[in-house]
């Protein structure tokens, strides 16, 4: 199948270069700060480098500067990409989310890539030269993705290496672009204090992390990575400065190995000049990628197995099914393929063995690939498949907590020093944003008191956001209604402020945790007269926590440790925490009377002095309307709903499903058909985005992974199922948990939900995330798009566009997917 090497083409339509197996992109991705970004080089089925871009320091974590995209260009003619860049974007220096500090150096360059028989030339050209303060931090970085790289060998100018396990001194001391001059403030309504973000210089800021830097493993003009693996050798060569491997783990745990080169001085035109050479194998084809559920499926239900291939591999096999069997695999079913043609990159074939129902083990094999082992019975979801985000996650997460199971302490009695009012007119590192006003009466770094109960760390930053507190207790309340989930795996002493994980305590673990949640948001509206935006970190570096909670703060009230309160004036959020507690006021009636009273209380109280002003809070206020009427009966909110169906039919899209929760326990004959029309058009339209994909849900993949968004549509689903189910069948519930169990795109095919079928995400973004490690029970974001096609799930725990748990959705929406699930199936 040997073919002949044509060097690198550039592909207009896909948009990068191509040469058989290996494919370079450039700056179709531009999100930096999460490692998608610059020149990248993709290697036989995985993204080798990466921000291969100009940078302020040799190995930049999230918070250094970045550039602004201005334009890109592509000549097929020439065989080139041309991108147009530029220093600062004003935008984000000390405001916005993951607000930055820009130097006081600004200008435009341009970076050219020129594909040159098997290598691609990259120049990078300045409008100006760099001034002299700026000589040895303004560096061109070519990052190395470190997935696989840990023993691995290089070579720089002749000398060797390997890869090590953990950052290796000796640091190297340097001047900081933080001692140089800083760009002046912008007009920006809120600003982040630059005292704040840096910690004064005081000790180590994860902003300033270019003071100390690892000294290079090693100097020179040639790189080689990976000598002894053609699939990732990849040579690297400077034709301008000397380029230096550093390893950016000394700085940041998150950080990559960095291949950085200075941008050296008196230059404008050719001010850096690289080859890229990665090795392309002509004879290398794709291999195909079984994906399936690995947890498995009901004897009943379908079984269509997907195969992801190369679209230059033209084999077509029939897929065999082997049952495994005390003698070994035997072989059960043999199918043909039906082509569904081509998705992203990849060609996809479907294969149905529904017609398998015998409860055994099984696997699949195609074309020299196979899946990994899965059961067929009737038991698949009964045990530890919803019941560990209960068992496992919900508990770990919790705050204000010590949280113990049997010879292992999660984490102890953490933040029992809550909270300080953040300062007014404030711009948080992640996007809290505090006005000039309380609009209570606290002022900035008053200590409020009552903060310190429920809530749970939201997932890896360790902060409480109002809409994650109320919103996961209200999804867990649908789910207690829907299903009669009753499991009882753990003790939770509230008085005590303990956790014990497998230690029963005779009460329903799903009651005790809607409970938790609505103790942070009604002690937060007793404590302030209204509802907190959230609470967090106060300190950049307690932000970026990696272990044990209990080290953020030292536990005592009222000192400059303590994490921060915010308030908002947000219509639209205050709407859909009504929605929240007036539905989760249902679940505590008889297991706490007085929260559940006080949490309708404030909702009716939001929903009559909230206003409305634009379509979000319509939606929000549809919502509360919606688990008011469900709460309490009252005309006024059923009044509301009917007032609202020409808005339903013009958002059905978003609310469609709000609509069908109510639509018949409010017996209007003339508004059920209505609903029902327009229900009959949301199918329609759902049908034709499905079609889509492969995979039979609606779903184009972005930057960040879309785990979350397919198990919230399929909760929002199971409500339009429940009120019309001759217009939506189950199937799209079934497919979107076949989705999160393993049937997505790419090579990783492992189940988003940590510890749950034959191969899931055991490593994540969560909080034991630097030990490479996971919480079972925790739904991970899920396979990401390195645009504009490659589907990606690295097992790395530092991706947050990945491997992130979070709370007010994912792991509960998931569960909620999987019990309903159960109930379709017909299964108690």
């Amino acid at each position: 199948m040997s073919k002949e090497n044509k060097g690198f083409i550039l592909d207009p339509a896909a948009g990068y270069f191509r040469n058989q197996g290996v494919d370079v992109m450039g700056f179709d991705d531009f999100y930096p700060e999460g490692h998608q970004s610059g020149v990248s080089v993709l290697m036989h089925g995985k993204r080798v480098a990466t921000n291969g871009d100009i940078r302020f320091e040799q190995t930049p974590g999230q918070w250094q500067p970045v550039p602004k995209k201005l334009d890109r260009t592509l000549s097929e003619e020439e065989n080139t990409i041309t991108t147009d860049l530029c220093f600062p974007d004003k935008s984000r220096h000390l405001t916005g989310f993951n607000p930055m500090i820009y130097p006081d150096f600004e200008f435009n360059y341009r970076v050219t890539m020129k594909g040159e028989g098997e290598s691609i030339l990259v120049t990078v050209d300045l409008d100006k030269p760099v001034p002299e303060a700026f000589l040895g931090k303004l560096c061109f970085n070519l990052e190395l993705v470190p997935v696989g790289l840990v023993g691995k060998p290089y070579l720089m100018d002749g000398k060797s290496g390997i890869f090590p396990a953990q950052p290796n001194g000796p640091v190297k001391q340097q001047k900081s672009l933080y001692d140089l001059p800083v760009l002046p403030l912008t007009d920006a309504d809120m600003q982040t204090d630059r005292e704040m973000l840096t910690g004064g210089h005081k000790e180590y800021s994860p902003i300033i992390a270019d003071d100390l830097v690892s000294e290079p493993y090693a100097y020179g003009h040639k790189f080689v990575l990976c000598p002894d693996d053609p699939l990732k050798k990849l040579v690297v060569e400077s034709e301008t400065a000397e380029m230096g491997l550093y390893d950016g783990r000394m700085n940041h745990n998150n950080g990559w190995f960095v291949l950085s080169m200075p941008v050296p001085a008196n230059t404008t035109k050719g001010a850096v000049v690289l080859k890229l050479t990665p090795y392309a194998d002509p004879d290398w084809i794709y291999p195909p990628v079984i994906q399936h559920s690995q947890v498995g499926y009901h004897p009943d239900q379908e079984k269509v197995i997907i195969v992801e291939t190369d679209p230059r591999d033209a084999r077509r096999e029939e897929a065999v099914m082997y049952q495994l069997t005390e003698n070994g695999l035997i072989e059960v079913a043999r199918k043909s393929g039906k082509e569904w043609g081509k998705f992203l990159r990849y060609q996809y074939i479907l294969f149905d063995f529904s017609d398998v129902q015998e409860e055994g083990l099984y696997k699949v094999c195609y074309c020299g690939s196979e899946s990994s082992l899965f059961r067929i019975a009737a038991d698949v979801y009964e045990r530890g498949v919803w019941q560990p985000v209960l068992e496992y996650f919900l508990p770990v997460q919790m705050c204000h907590m010590m949280v113990r199971e049997k010879y292992r302490v999660w984490h102890g009695r953490c933040h029992m020093d809550d909270a300080n009012f953040a300062p007014l007119h404030y711009n948080h590192v992640d996007g809290y944003m505090q006005p000039k006003s309380s609009m209570t009466k606290y002022t900035s770094g008053d200590h409020v008191p009552g903060l310190n109960k429920g809530g749970w760390h939201d997932a890896g930053d360790f902060d409480l956001r109002v809409e994650s507190q109320a919103g996961e207790s209200y999804i867990l309340t649908l789910a207690y209604e829907a299903f009669n989930v009753n499991l009882d795996v753990t003790t939770i002493d509230q008085d005590r402020q303990i956790t014990e994980i497998h230690q029963p305590d005779g009460k329903n673990d799903i009651l005790q945790q809607i409970e938790h949640g609505l103790l942070t948001v009604l002690g937060a509206y007793r404590a302030l007269g209204r509802l907190y935006r959230g609470i967090i970190a106060s300190d950049l570096r307690e932000y970026v926590l990696l272990g044990d909670p209990t080290a953020m703060t030292d536990g005592v009230p009222g000192n400059a440790d303590d994490r921060w309160v915010f308030t908002e004036d947000n219509p639209w959020r205050e709407l859909q925490q009504a929605a929240f507690l007036a539905g989760s006021a249902r679940a505590m009636r008889g297991f706490n009377d007085t929260i559940s009273a006080e949490a309708l209380e404030v909702a009716e109280k939001l929903f009559a002095e909230t206003r409305v002003e634009n379509d979000f809070a319509r939606t929000m206020k549809l919502q509360a309307a919606a688990e008011l009427f469900i709460s309490t009966g009252k005309d006024i909110y059923k009044e509301y709903l009917l007032g609202e169906t020409e808005f339903v039919a013009e958002h059905a899209d978003r609310v469609g499903w709000i609509a069908c929760r109510v639509v018949h326990a409010i017996g209007d004959a003339a508004f059920t058909e209505k609903i029902r029309k327009i229900m009959e058009d949301t199918k329609a339209s759902i049908d034709e985005l499905s079609a889509e994909t492969p995979y039979g849900i609606p779903y184009r993949p972005r930057i960040w992974g879309a785990g979350w968004d397919i198990q919230r549509l399929g909760f929002q689903y199971y409500f339009m199922h429940k009120a019309f189910p001759d217009i939506f069948s189950p199937k799209l519930l079934l497919s979107a948990l076949n989705f999160v169990l393993g049937c997505h795109p790419g090579t990783n095919t492992s189940s988003f939900a940590s510890g749950v079928g034959t191969k899931s995400a055991t490593v994540a973004y969560g909080i034991n995330r630097v030990d490479y490690s996971y919480t079972p029970g925790g739904v991970i974001s899920g396979t990401a798009l390195i645009r504009p096609d490659f589907p990606e799930l690295l097992e790395f725990p530092f991706l947050w566009q990945q491997t992130e748990y979070v709370l007010g959705g994912g792991s509960s929406n998931y569960m909620f997917l999987v019990l309903a699930a159960r109930e379709v199936l017909g299964l108690k």
